[in-house]
């Protein structure tokens, strides 16, 4: 049989680059009336300028405002390319832009080829009646909003919420002029990520340009444009599963009857294979996989994968193949009665319950589309190393490069992936948006269907919880029912039909909460913004506290009974030498112009009122990154621990946010420069597969132990309660067995509150990371000033051991460096008194020096 295909492809991306006033024709372009210059595709204008030396950088400074102008522009491409040489009369030649952002013509030798306005799905124009012996491609991106005016629907809601939200507001105020509003009220027409237009985490910088591939496909016979392997059933006894396998294929021209050849080989090489005919455009076949190996995130087992080959041929000639990697699972929403009466919101992976432990996603930066796929793997190995088994890829912003889910893939991590729609009334009653967002949906769930990684697909995000909020009710209308009821359901049903719909995040159904059901505490999933912004989010107890700060303060998550918490975080700074590679020397202060510029949630001072409870007011730059990741650190511990401890009745906590999209101050537990805050490794201990968590309520002071592991736990462990100065007031050993998905009181014992005592638990086979519990705030201890001690070894040319010893309890115990790929095994940890920790260091620049690692703490020397 043939080895080579007759349907190939030939990447596209030695494009140039030029704007130019709004409206210029194509021959005032090629009659020279613009300046070009090299454009980096994929990828966007504001990084081909950025790299042509044209503009500052847009995230350093203040220099957001100076590339304004850039959106008001129209944007340029071109480039030649010659017709393949071994045309045949009747082959099919396309041109498949994989992506174009956002509002563009296109012309082909100088003729139109095409319109397009959808940032989200793949534009193809038929070219072999067009083609010429050198061929001139032309694109003009027009200013991302153009030709649209405000939706009236999103005016109206806009004033209700803010209505609610300030009683006072002025009849003739203009809402739109609130923040980045008029932009959303606009933007919500056209298909292109809201946080485009600026968010309370990002700047305004909207991508432009050419932001994924681009190919001429030839296609002599028949071409492959779709393929989906399907896990209809597992049986873990027999470690059997059934797998469809289906193949859709573009036949271009007729002749002799297709076959498609499948081939599935498992991680230790067996081969499962099937041959099946090609009729009406579709070939399916169906496996039964003996000795399966089946994906598993990776806390649950291994996250395995099987090498997929797809042949089509005609006769002996080979037309079109693919290779993919896929995993083999099943994964359901369980929504059954738990313990407690309620529906769970329970994540069952191959009939294995899940502790969804994780974060949400946004775009890695607002350039979209030069996103490297290294910076991929790094971010998603961050979240694995964190102990976190699911990130939320969040509706204001893209649906993620296929690198993204191929690490997830890899990592075993699983995706709650929202459709991109995100916290404004939509026109779901107009007709040509209704076809764009149906045209979308199908392209993006047939693109991701195949990965293991995919847990849910949700239709938007807080579009529900706003409507609700601005009306009192959900009822039809055009405001985006038809897009998260019926068109996006129908996709995920149609192209992935095991697969779970979610009309929205958050989402909710149980009447007796009435139209806050959508973000209630009785059923679905729910963003715990009680904390942070201090008002009533649906948990309840809104009103009765003695300050603001107390209003916002995280002892708020432990009246929170919610199934599943979707959101839920605390802002802080990313590390200080983060800070300077961003801020100018003399501005790097608190509340400088540049600072509270990289600040984009309003007032800038919001969290003064937390910070003043917790850890006191900054006076330095250095004391504001400490305290608001002190804070930070201790409000996603204090939540999540609190929420494990509600297994099963909750299941699932994704803290706002995992990463950023700009060197900003935000509520990311990984800064934009990838170094990991002190909330990161907070949250990775208290996400390890069994944890033990203290609980000092009514006098009582109680330890929990919350397994969400497929096993029991055998363990001892030894409980204590002493002072900072070295005390010990209690000690207990106790002998544990903690079964697979539990979580239950352990211990308790009558306990006075006094700020000067720590209660410490530990256990003797490392069943769960060391834990404690203050019963004040952090400026209310008498944390004494440790001695620390500290030895640099060079272990490689990029490592490093670092071993620490304290003379006495030390707090926020932590090692930098100036280099932020350097990564630490643990970091930000407590260290009792006369203890010895060792911190394995990787990531490390050739040629580091051992000072480059400088051990610290909260309060304490270094030596």
């Amino acid at each position: 049989m043939s080895a080579q295909s007759t349907t190939y492809r030939v990447p596209i991306s030695d494009f140039e680059l030029a704007d130019s006033n709004r409206g210029l024709a194509p021959d005032a372009v090629a009659n020279g009336e613009v300046k070009w210059t090299p454009a980096i595709v994929p990828g966007g204008v504001h990084e081909s300028l950025l790299a042509a030396g044209l503009i500052e950088h847009p995230y350093f400074d203040q220099n957001e405002a100076s590339v304004r102008w850039m959106e008001d522009r129209d944007w340029w491409y071109r480039t030649t390319f010659a017709t393949p040489d071994d045309l045949r009369p009747g082959d099919a030649v396309s041109l498949l832009f994989h992506g174009l952002d956002t509002v563009v013509d296109i012309w082909l030798n100088g003729a139109l080829l095409g319109h397009h306005e959808n940032m989200f799905r793949a534009a193809e124009y038929r070219i072999d009646g067009q083609l010429e012996a050198s061929n001139t491609l032309v694109l003009r991106f027009s200013p991302p909003l153009a030709g649209l005016t405000t939706s009236q629907p999103a005016v109206a809601q806009l004033r209700r919420v803010a209505g609610a939200l300030m009683p006072d507001l002025p009849e003739d105020l203009d809402v739109t002029a609130l923040g980045p509003s008029r932009e959303l009220t606009i933007a919500s027409q056209r298909r292109k990520a809201m946080f485009s237009w600026g968010w309370d985490f990002g700047p305004r910088v909207p991508s432009i340009g050419i932001w994924r591939g681009v190919e001429v496909v030839v296609t002599r016979r028949a071409r492959i444009v779709g393929h989906h392997v399907r896990t209809d059933a597992i049986d873990p006894a027999d470690a059997t599963a059934e797998v469809t396998v289906a193949v859709e294929v573009d036949i271009t021209r007729p002749g002799h009857a297709l076959t498609a050849q499948i081939e599935l080989t498992s991680p230790t090489g067996q081969k499962n294979r099937l041959t099946v005919p090609v009729s009406g455009g579709e070939a399916v076949g169906r496996l039964t996989i003996s000795d399966v190996d089946l994906w598993w995130t990776h806390d649950l087992g291994q996250p395995s994968l099987y090498d997929v080959r797809i042949q089509i041929f005609d006769g002996d000639e080979l037309c079109d193949a693919l290779s993919d990697r896929v995993g083999i699972r099943t994964i359901a929403l369980n929504r059954s009665a738990g313990p407690d009466g309620q529906r769970l919101f329970q994540f069952v992976l191959n009939e294995v319950p899940v502790f969804a432990r994780g974060a949400n996603w946004l775009p890695a930066s607002t350039m979209v589309g030069s996103i490297p796929a290294d910076r991929y793997r790094e971010l998603v190995g961050l979240a694995r190393a964190g102990g976190m088994n699911m990130l939320r890829v969040w509706g204001g912003g893209i649906y993620e490069s296929d690198a993204f889910y191929a690490e997830a893939d890899v990592n075993g991590v699983l995706i709650w992936q929202d459709f991109m729609f995100a916290c404004a009334d939509y026109e779901s009653e107009n007709p040509e948006l209704q076809r764009e967002v149906e045209s979308e949906a199908h392209h993006q769930v047939r693109r991701l269907r195949n990965r293991a990684c995919i847990a849910l697909w949700c239709g938007n995000n807080e579009v529900q919880l706003l409507h609700g909020f601005a009306y009192q009710q959900y009822e039809p209308g055009n405001w985006g029912w038809q897009i998260f009821h019926r068109i996006l359901p129908d996709a995920v049903s149609r192209w992935d039909p095991t697969a779970t719909y979610w009309p929205g995040s958050p989402w909710g159904e149980d009447t007796p909460e009435g139209f806050m059901a959508v973000n209630g505490v009785l059923d679905g999933d729910r963003h715990a913004w009680e904390v942070w912004h201090g008002f009533d989010a649906g948990a309840g107890g809104g009103v009765d506290y003695a300050s603001v700060g107390e209003a916002r303060h995280f002892r708020r998550y432990a009246r929170d009974r919610g199934r599943f918490i979707s959101e839920f975080g605390i802002h802080s700074s990313p590390a200080l030498s983060t800070l300077a590679r961003w801020i100018p020397a003399s501005e790097l202060s608190v509340h400088s112009s540049s600072f509270d510029a990289h600040n984009k949630d309003h007032p800038k001072d919001k969290g003064d009122a937390l910070l003043e409870i917790v850890t006191g007011l900054p006076q330095t730059i250095e004391q504001y990154v400490d305290f608001t990741m002190v804070s930070q650190a201790e409000g996603m511990k204090f939540g999540i621990e609190h929420y494990r401890r509600r297994q099963p009745n909750c299941s699932g906590t994704l803290v706002w946010q995992f990463n950023d999209v700009w060197p900003g101050i935000t509520w990311s537990l990984i800064d934009y420069d990838t170094v990991p805050k002190a909330a990161y490794y907070a949250s990775a201990r208290a996400y390890a597969p069994v944890i033990a968590s203290f609980v000092h309520q009514d006098g009582v002071l109680s330890l929990w132990v919350s397994n969400s592991g497929l096993n029991a736990v055998v363990t001892v462990a030894t409980v204590s309660v002493g002072g900072f100065d070295g005390s010990v007031m209690l000690e207990e050993q106790l002998p544990l067995t903690i079964e697979a998905a539990t979580s239950r009181a352990v211990w308790s014992v009558p306990l006075r509150a006094n700020p000067e005592l720590y209660a410490w638990v530990s256990s003797d086979n490392d069943a769960f990371p060391a834990n404690r519990l203050f019963f004040g705030d952090v400026k209310d201890l008498p944390l004494p000033a440790s001695d620390l001690r500290s030895t640099v070894t060079i272990t490689g040319d990029t490592t490093a051991e670092v071993a620490v010893e304290s003379s006495a309890f030390t707090y926020l115990t932590r090692v930098t460096s100036p280099h932020p790929g350097a990564r630490f095994s643990e970091n930000y940890f407590d260290l009792p008194p006369h203890t010895v920790r060792t911190i394995r260091v990787s990531g490390l620049p050739h040629g580091f020096e051992p000072q480059d690692l400088v051990v610290g703490s909260y309060v304490g020397s270094v030596r």
